[in-house]
């Protein structure tokens, strides 16, 4: 009976606080939608593409990691409505909730995983393409993206067990620093941390291979793979590094004034709904990482787009 009406209670202070900020959850809300129904579009056409078009299973081993990051956007997709609707309600199914959060941590994990990986397979192929082995070790994308999965799933389930992980932030009750919980909180910043330092440190060597390169091929190639890395080093800094940066203010401030704490609790979830950004960008990057990919795209989904730049090809030739 006491467990029920401490979770009365706290339901009621919830709805208080829904109340109190109606108008900026409900944008939140609006904001999560979009994102779901663009990128769930977006990577559709893209796995589509993968699948009947490029056929990954037969390609190159950067389409395999590949079609492992746009697997995992769609799953993170799938759980958007969810929290779109945990937005504006305080009421939880536990179950819906606890799939829907492990949803998240899972694919979100996975995105930043196979975008790391790719980054690294691209500066090793253009920056040491004389280390034979560690290339050949990365070619092994089907076991390395079966063993991502694993891994990340065995890291997210025991967050999963935690009775009092709520789908719903905005109710900003404390947590015991439990195993449970700084194991959560290890494996969150850990991978997104870590990632983007490896990234910065391939982008900082591809430069520095690109100022020492003297042949124009090589030098092309060089830009290419550092358009990429430093667009993936853009990606995190936009969608991750705020949400992250927030989440550790948030476990700091056990003793701060409450309105303080609010505040920082509604800023937390506008860098989670900027965090889901990242489902829209990664198809930008498919394109980027291959120029036959970009054009196979085009030809599909936006023919009147190959129709214009190849007439302008046809009047430059005319002109000529």
């Amino acid at each position: 009976m006491e467990i029920e009406d401490i979770s009365n209670d706290s339901d009621i202070k919830c709805q208080e606080n829904i109340d109190h900020n109606r108008a900026l959850y409900i944008f939140f809300s609006s904001v999560v939608v979009v994102e779901f129904i663009l990128g769930l579009l977006l990577n559709i056409t893209v796995i589509h593409l993968f699948v009947f078009k490029i056929k990954f299973w037969k390609s190159k081993t950067i389409d395999i990691f590949l079609f492992n990051l746009v697997l995992a956007d769609i799953l993170l997709l799938i759980g958007l409505p969810v929290k779109a609707y945990n937005f504006q309600q305080c009421s939880e199914n536990k179950f819906v909730c606890k799939v829907q959060l492990f949803l998240q941590f899972l694919n979100r994990g996975a995105s930043i995983a196979f975008l790391t990986v790719i980054s690294i397979y691209r500066y090793f192929s253009v920056v040491h393409p004389g280390r034979r082995k560690v290339i050949r070790i990365l070619k092994h994308s089907p076991q390395i993206s079966i063993f991502i999965w694993v891994l990340l799933a065995v890291l997210t389930i025991p967050a999963m067990m935690q009775s009092f992980i709520r789908c719903n932030t905005k109710e900003s009750d404390d947590e015991d620093l439990s195993p449970v919980v700084i194991l959560r909180e290890i494996v969150f910043f850990t991978q997104i941390y870590i990632p983007f330092l490896v990234l910065v440190y391939c982008s900082i060597r591809i430069v520095q291979r690109l100022r020492s390169q003297k042949s124009i091929g090589d030098k092309t190639k060089l830009r290419k793979a550092m358009f990429l890395v430093a667009t993936v080093v853009l990606v995190f800094a936009i969608c991750f590094l705020p949400y992250a940066i927030t989440r550790a203010v948030q476990l700091r401030m056990g003793l701060v004034m409450k309105e303080e704490k609010v505040a920082v609790v509604k800023l937390y979830d506008a860098f989670i709904c900027l965090s889901y950004l990242n489902c829209l960008l990664d198809p930008i990057l498919y394109c980027l990482s291959s120029g036959k990919f970009k054009k196979l795209y085009i030809s599909i989904y936006l023919p009147f787009l190959m129709e214009k730049e190849q007439q302008e090809e046809l009047d430059d030739t005319a002109d000529d």
